[in-house]
């Protein structure tokens, strides 16, 4: 299990698209305490994607220094660090359609390193049993609901044993029914593991499930208001 997530501090990171004529992140500061769920609240196309994505190892900044675990990463580190500390879940869950729900929860500990076929087949059925799915271990996503397929993907999210989870949206293509359903589930997982969770949203609703919310405007972290203000 996770011994208490990964904490995240950027100092003035930019990032720029097409030779600069989009500017996702201006100098954008943040800090996420180890254990943290916080949740990231903007209007579409304000760079909260983008930020994902360079809290994940999966782009890197033009300019700004970002600290995970109290340290930077090293070009060379962001395979290992994608694969080993990190669980992505995205609004489109982004199964694997000819894979069942138990092969796909197995994706992210196959290749080099990765623990032996039985420990990743027993890993995945205690995680689909833990989001509610041990009924549906055999079921591909064509025969799962909406609701259902996120699930899988928030097991799959977690197969690594993450220390830090990154949601991007995941109850957007949801009902309203289900995805409280799946905000239940992210707020349990991450008390019970300790895992940093950082979801970004720009719905009030899903926002007010985290223990703190960070406004985002034009690629930047707006202040948080005083304590009290």
């Amino acid at each position: 299990m996770s011994d208490g997530g990964l904490s995240i501090r950027a100092e003035g990171l930019t990032k720029a698209y097409e030779d600069g004529r989009i500017r996702a992140l201006r100098g954008l500061s943040i800090e996420i305490e180890a254990g943290e769920f916080a949740a990231i609240m903007g209007p579409s196309g304000c760079g909260k994607s983008t930020l994902l994505h360079i809290l994940g190892g999966l782009d890197r900044p033009d300019e700004g220094r970002l600290l995970l675990g109290g340290r930077e990463l090293a070009d060379r580190e962001l395979a290992a660090y994608r694969s080993g500390r990190v669980g992505f879940i995205f609004q489109l869950h982004n199964l694997i359609p000819v894979l069942n729900a138990l092969e796909n929860v197995q994706v992210p500990m196959l290749g080099v390193g990765g623990p032996p076929r039985e420990e990743r087949r027993s890993r995945a059925e205690g995680l689909l049993e833990a989001v509610g799915l041990s009924a549906r271990l055999r079921a591909r996503p064509p025969e799962l609901s909406g609701g259902e397929r996120q699930r899988v993907a928030v097991a799959r999210a977690l197969a690594n044993d993450p220390d830090l989870v990154l949601a991007d949206e995941p109850t957007g293509s949801l009902d309203q029914e289900s995805g409280a359903r799946i905000l239940d589930l992210l707020g349990r997982l991450q008390r019970e593991l300790g895992t940093t969770l950082v979801l970004v949203t720009h719905d009030e609703r899903v926002a007010a499930r985290a223990g703190r919310v960070l406004r985002m405007l034009d690629g930047r972290i707006l202040p948080e208001p005083a304590a009290g203000g």
